[in-house]
């Protein structure tokens, strides 16, 4: 399947170019906004189409890259694309959420239609990018690039604090990356090559390897986000439109555990077990302190980002585990993760568009106007908590065995992270849900529509099947990740 990756990553781009040929020949109007919405929805469902085909051509039983593609670029660098398991479940998530983000937005968005859905093309190809390149310079161009479009999506069709959220979301993550690129930039002058397959077979000097791993900790901690550079997410997450959260949560905080996996285990091995127990120690600081911080949250939004947060502590003990058990589940919980916090991001939306407020104070009684999407609303808010059945049992059951299999106190303590998701989160389905509706500007609030439940439907699908049959990942990841653990061990010693 020679060129399947370019054409997946760059075939957002045709959308782009569609939708602008639009605008050149019509008028700015309703009939042009809607023609670049059924643009943006057919390409990313052709865009999914084209990662289903990726996934199908995949080997599973083959730990290396697949898929490959290298091009002479230009000064001597290299345009290289090629997955292998612990990325190509990522691409397939970024084309699955893409078409529920159009379709959410279909009504919501009003103004600037035609960019919105510019924006949008142009991040799904930086996201799946990210997620293909295997060389430094391009993986640093795609990684950078996806900022801007994010940047406009909060700044422009965010709530009244757009402006600074995006500023903040764009100066963190833009601090930390400029470190990683003169990390990048290091690599290349000592190994003479930008390819990520030769990086993660070169040995960096142990001292070399201290400077670089932390380099590149700064860009993946801040878009994790860790503890305590976490505190851009909750103010870009309640700016965000519905949609703007659901790839926020659902696709980008999973670039820094994807980079730890790609970057920092294989490249700098020695550093990242030297470092472990610093990884450990705010890993386990953001899961209790911002479930603790959730639980306090009166906006619906914050007490969902403050929850991808503790979930994000949770993948990081299980990346620095070093263990195939801790990397499985961190790997799944990451993927599971990105269909549920987007579902959860979904659920505040459709009261929001009714009522435009997110405060929950302003709820309670929905049950009895809105029994769909109170059922729909447990679901996901129990697949959050690691209800057994759920895919987020599973991923946070594994990572709390491998934690546990390389150290005692973490995974105790991340068991109490668990424990509070289960009280914030049934807390926030109580008083939003059930008792009496005392508010009478709700009386008149409708349930799902078919194209809500059209939306959420896949992601039922997904959180239920995944979670009966895990094996649907991990036949993906099996070799992958046992790859990944065998050879930092042997470059331990552990």
């Amino acid at each position: 399947m020679t060129g399947v990756l370019s054409l997946t990553t760059f075939a957002p781009l045709i959308g782009v170019a569609a939708i602008l040929v639009i605008r050149a020949l019509g008028k700015e109007g309703a009939a042009t906004a809607a023609a670049a919405r059924w643009i943006a929805l057919a390409t990313t469902l052709a865009t999914l189409a084209l990662a289903v085909l990726v996934v199908v051509s995949f080997r599973p039983s083959l730990a290396g890259f697949q898929l490959l593609e290298t091009h002479t670029w230009f000064a001597g660098l290299n345009y290289r694309l090629g997955v292998d398991g612990i990325s190509v479940l990522f691409l397939l998530l970024t084309a699955f959420l893409m078409p529920i983000c159009i379709l959410a937005s279909w009504r919501s968005v009003h103004e600037r239609v035609i960019e919105y859905m510019i924006a949008f093309l142009i991040l799904e190809c930086l996201v799946i990018g990210v997620f293909c390149a295997l060389d430094l310079l391009v993986f640093y161009l795609f990684f950078e690039g996806q900022l801007v479009p994010m940047f406009l999506i909060i700044g422009i069709w965010g709530g009244a604090n757009r402006v600074y959220a995006a500023f903040k979301f764009f100066l963190y993550t833009l601090l930390g990356s400029v470190l990683m690129l003169a990390a990048i930039l290091a690599m290349i002058s000592i190994a003479h090559t930008s390819s990520i397959p030769e990086l993660m077979t070169y040995h960096f000097a142990p001292g070399v390897q201290t400077w670089l791993w932390l380099a590149f900790f700064a860009s993946f901690a801040v878009k994790m986000p860790m503890w305590p550079v976490h505190t851009w997410l909750p103010d870009a997450h309640v700016e965000a439109p519905t949609a703007g959260s659901v790839i926020l949560a659902g696709i980008l905080l999973k670039m820094g555990g994807y980079g730890f996996m790609r970057f920092s285990l294989p490249m700098f091995p020695n550093a990242s077990l030297a470092f472990t127990p610093l990884i450990f120690a705010l890993s386990v600081i953001a899961i209790v302190y911002t479930s603790l911080v959730a639980f306090r949250q009166t906006d619906m939004k914050k007490l969902i980002a403050y929850s991808s947060v503790a979930h994000m502590g949770l993948v990081t003990l299980g990346i620095f585990s070093g263990n195939l058990q801790g990397e499985q589940g961190a790997l799944f919980l990451m993927l599971s993760h990105g269909v549920i916090s987007g579902a959860l991001f979904l659920c505040v939306g459709v009261v929001y568009d009714r009522m435009h407020t997110r405060e929950i104070a302003f709820y309670g009684g929905l049950a009895a106007k809105m029994p769909i999407y109170a059922a729909i609303f447990m679901l996901f808010n129990m697949g959050n908590v690691g209800l057994p059945g759920t895919s987020g049992f599973v991923g946070e059951i594994l990572t709390l065995t491998g934690t546990y299999g390389a150290a005692t106190w973490p995974a105790i303590i991340g068991v109490s992270g668990i424990i509070l998701s289960a009280v914030y989160a049934l807390s926030l389905y109580r008083r939003v849900i059930f008792g009496q509706m005392t508010n009478p500007a709700l009386s008149s609030i409708s349930d799902l529509a078919n194209r809500e439940m059209l939306i959420f439907a896949p992601l039922i699908i997904a959180t239920l099947a995944l979670g009966f049959q895990p094996g649907l990942i991990f036949g993906v990841t099996d070799a992958a990740s046992a790859h990944l653990v065998q050879a930092f061990h042997a470059a331990t010693g552990r």
